[in-house]
Order: C-alpha cells, then structure tokens, then sequence
C-alpha cells in the first residue's frame, strides 16, 4: 500500500495486506486463511483493525478471512462520491469476485452492517450467508428513528449532526480526533476500547479525506430519504433477503438499540437467527470476542442453516 499514510493501517500480524481493485476503486484488504470466504465489512469510526479477533479466530476454524477498508476508510480510495448503500454494495460484490469466488458469507458491523442487507437484496447471489453486528436493517432503522424520538432518534443524534457542511469534519479530527476516542467509550460497554484499539482508530480517522469521506455515509442516509433516490432504494429493500441470517446485538448497546434492531427478521425469508450478546455495547466482536467467535462460528457450521 502507498504512502505513509496509508501505513498507519498496516499493522502486522498472522495476517497479509494487500490491494483489491474492483470495479475501478482500489481497496486496501487483510486476508488470512483457506477455505470458504467470509468478507468482514467495518462500520463508523474504524477500519479493518475492527475485525482483528475475527482474522485469527476464522482461520482457526477453517474459514479464508478478509478484512476491508471501505470506500473511503483507511488505506483505500477516497473518491469524492459514492458513499450511498447502494454503491458500497456494489463495491463489496465486485471485491468477492475480485477475490476469485462467486459468493461469500458476508459478516458486517454498523455501516458495514446497513451495507450487508444491501448487499443481500441488490446481489443475493454474491452472499451466501448474511451475518450482521450492531445494525438493524436499513428500513427497521429508518422505522425506529422516525417512531422512537426519545429512544433511537435520541442515540442517533451525531447522524444528524453530522449533516452540516465542514465542520463535522474539523470536529471529528480535532485534538488527536478526541471526539472518535470519546464515541468509542460511550458506546462500548466496560473495559473497551483497549489502549492499542483506541490509539489506532484515531490515529487512521486523521488519514486525509478520511473524516469527510466517513460522514458522507451518514449524510446519503439521511438526506436521501426524501429524493428519489432515497425513495427507489426503500422499494428496493423490501425484497425479501433468501440468505440464511444471523443478527447479533450488544445488550448494552447505546448507538444502536436492541430494541431499534428487533424486528429485522420480518425482512427475512430463510433460516433467522437472533442473539444478543450480554454485557457487550456497539463493538460486541471487539468487546466480547470469545462469545461472538462462538456464536458466529457455531451459527456457520449449523446444519439447519
């Protein structure tokens, strides 16, 4: 990967880095292991570090793990637009294929997860199976914010401000980007963010474009509810998802309720599996990584699903 900034993500361990390109934007990936590919998609603030359990505990269990800085994130591309779900769906199918395989079991966290049931309705034939963490299908989340004022509307109030121009961004990097340090403690539950973990998501929220890129999500999610893009894309997501899903949920959970991600499964048409994850917040694969290893790895060799 180029550049030193690009560096910062490239922490060494039992894993390779290397670069993807699909669909003409070049993504920074983490793979280890053989066996079936499960592509790991991260959520707002992080990047592939955010999955760094999981690239130990899947090889271990037989599964070819790869880690991705999203459009955007990390050591990627930070092209100026195509931050709507639609787009990064189709980013994570082009890289199964530039991964040499017709699908994979696609594990998503917060964003990654909101792009996960995208991927499921726009390229059900890429995900095999469909494992989300911390994020309730995108129209339960529309649902829950517009019905909820004082419960989720309330814990997704950074979304909103996030939509004013500049700014954020300023904020979001200042002082050692404090702010992401601060977001990672609130909503997490005890003893998490380790040292190491907190110290390198700020530090790679200071790579440059990162902090605009990262809000952009949060900007399309919100500002595109009312267009007609925003409009086609909840059509579209009524789709019935056909791939075996797992939800999991941190009980403690503070930016995501578990009550704003109940209800998912409706959109759901085979095998469904709910699980909240207990003394774990927003991050229970970072959090509680033995008890979310079991639950993900158990749901995987399952033969019902």
């Amino acid at each position: 990967m180029p550049g030193s900034d690009g560096s910062i993500v490239e922490v060494d361990g039992p894993w390779t880095h290397r670069a993807v390109s699909a669909g003409g934007t070049r993504f920074h990936v983490v793979e280890a292991g053989e066996g079936p590919l499960v592509l790991l998609l991260h959520g707002f603030p992080m990047f592939w570090w955010s999955w760094h359990h999981q690239m130990v505990s899947l090889p271990r269990a037989g599964y070819r793990a790869v880690a991705v800085d999203l459009r955007g994130y990390g050591g990627s591309d930070k092209p100026p637009r195509g931050y709507d779900l639609v787009t990064l769906a189709e980013d994570a199918a082009g890289l199964v294929r530039a991964l040499g395989e017709a699908n994979a079991i696609v594990v998503g966290h917060d964003w990654g997860g909101l792009l996960a049931w995208t991927m499921a309705v726009y390229h059900p034939k890429v995900v095999q199976r469909l494992a989300v963490v911390g994020a309730p299908h995108p129209l339960r989340l529309r649902q829950a914010v517009r019905s909820d004022l004082r419960g989720q509307a309330w814990a997704a109030r950074h979304s909103f401000g996030f939509q004013l121009p500049v700014w954020p961004e300023r904020r979001l990097v200042r002082d050692d980007a404090a702010l992401v340090g601060r977001l990672l403690h609130e909503w997490s539950g005890p003893g998490w963010p380790d040292e190491r973990t907190e110290r390198l998501v700020r530090k790679a929220v200071q790579i440059p474009g990162v902090a605009h890129c990262a809000l952009e999500y949060h900007r399309w999610f919100v500002r595109s509810q009312p267009r007609p893009d925003g409009i086609r894309y909840a059509v579209r997501m009524r789709t019935p998802i056909q791939a075996p899903t797992l939800q999991l949920h941190g009980s403690l959970d503070r930016c995501t309720l578990p009550t704003s991600a109940q209800g998912s499964g409706r959109y759901v048409m085979a095998p469904y599996r709910w699980r909240l994850i207990e003394g774990a917040g927003h991050y229970p694969h970072q959090e509680r990584p033995e008890t979310f290893d079991a639950l993900l790895t158990g749901w995987l060799t399952d033969p019902e699903y």
